[in-house]
C-alpha cells in the first residue's frame, strides 16, 4: 500500500539538524523494524511571510512509504512519538499521512499544497480538509503550526512536479563524465532529462557540475541536463547550475 507521509516544523533557528534529516532518520527507524520501505525525500518549499512562523526557509519534507495496510496505525503512532522526542525544544511539528489509493478529492488537497506557496493558511483550514478527506494530520509539540506544512507537503507531492530531492548525488565526482545508465545505477535518479523534457538515454553522457541535485518532476525524481557548450564535447550534456534547479524548484 502506498502512503505519502510529511513533516514539518522539527527544528529551530539554533538546531544544526534540520527537518530533511529527521525525516530520513523516520525513515531508518520504520524500515529497521520492518514495517515499509521509504523511498527518497522531497524539499516543498512553502510561502514566506511575516505572518507565517518558520524556522529558516519555511519548507517541509515529504516521502513515500510502500507499507502493509495492518501496519498503518502502528507506523502513524510510532512517528508522532518519534517527532515528539526528537524535535528540537521550541519546534511546533506537525505529520501527515495519506494512502494514496483512498484519497476521494486528491484536487483539494493539490490545491491546499498550491496555496501554501503563495498564501497565508491557518490550522483550522489544515484540519477542516483532512478531516473532510479523512487523512491522518497530527500536531506534535509546541504551537503544532507544522500541520499547514504537513498536509501542503502531501499535496504537493501528490501533485508531482514540486521541489527538490534531499541531498546531492556524486560529491566526490564533480567534473566527471557519467553515462545516464550509470546515473540511474547509483543514485535515486529515475530521469535524465533535458529542460525541455527529452528523456535522454543510457548511453548518453553527461558532465557533472559542482553541485548535482535531484528535482521532483512528473512524479519522479529527475536530473536536469542542459547543452555543454565547452570545447571538450565527449559529453555533450551537463548538469544544470543551482541557480537554474532553484529557480524551478522553489
Amino acid at each position: 500500500m502506498k502512503t505519502i507521509f510529511c513533516i514539518d516544523d522539527t527544528d529551530n533557528i539554533t538546531s544544526t539538524r534540520g527537518t530533511g534529516e529527521l525525516a530520513a532518520m523516520l525513515i531508518g527507524e520504520i524500515e529497521s523494524r520492518g514495517w515499509g520501505k521509504g523511498g527518497y525525500i522531497v524539499r516543498h518549499q512553502l510561502f514566506v511571510h511575516p505572518d507565517v512562523p518558520y524556522t529558516s526557509h519555511n519548507s517541509s519534507m515529504s516521502f513515500t512509504l510502500d507499507v502493509e495496510e495492518d501496519a498503518l496505525s502502528e507506523i502513524i503512532g510510532f512517528s508522532g512519538r518519534f517527532l515528539e522526542e526528537m524535535s528540537e525544544p521550541g519546534s511546533d511539528p506537525g505529520l501527515c499521512a495519506a494512502v494514496t489509493d483512498k484519497l476521494n478529492d486528491s484536487l483539494s488537497l493539490i490545491e491546499f499544497g498550491k496555496d501554501a506557496k503563495c498564501t497565508v493558511l491557518t490550522k483550522y483550514d489544515a484540519y477542516s480538509l483532512a478531516d473532510r478527506l479523512g487523512i491522518h494530520l497530527s500536531e506534535h509539540g509546541g504551537t503544532g503550526m507544522g500541520v499547514i506544512g504537513a498536509l501542503a507537503g502531501v499535496g504537493l507531492r501528490l501533485k508531482g512536479t514540486d521541489g527538490r530531492v534531499r541531498g546531492k548525488y556524486f560529491e566526490d565526482e564533480k567534473n566527471q563524465i557519467k553515462s545516464v545508465k550509470d546515473i540511474l545505477s547509483n543514485s535515486t535518479i529515475e530521469v535524465v532529462s533535458t529542460k525541455d523534457g527529452i528523456a535522454l538515454d543510457g548511453d548518453e553522457k553527461v558532465l557533472l557540475g559542482e553541485k548535482v541535485k535531484g528535482v521532483y518532476m512528473y512524479g519522479r525524481s529527475v536530473l536536469l541536463v542542459c547543452q555543454n557548450l565547452a570545447a571538450d564535447k565527449e559529453a555533450p550534456w551537463q548538469t544544470c547550475p543551482m541557480e537554474y534547479i532553484k529557480s524551478i524548484s522553489g
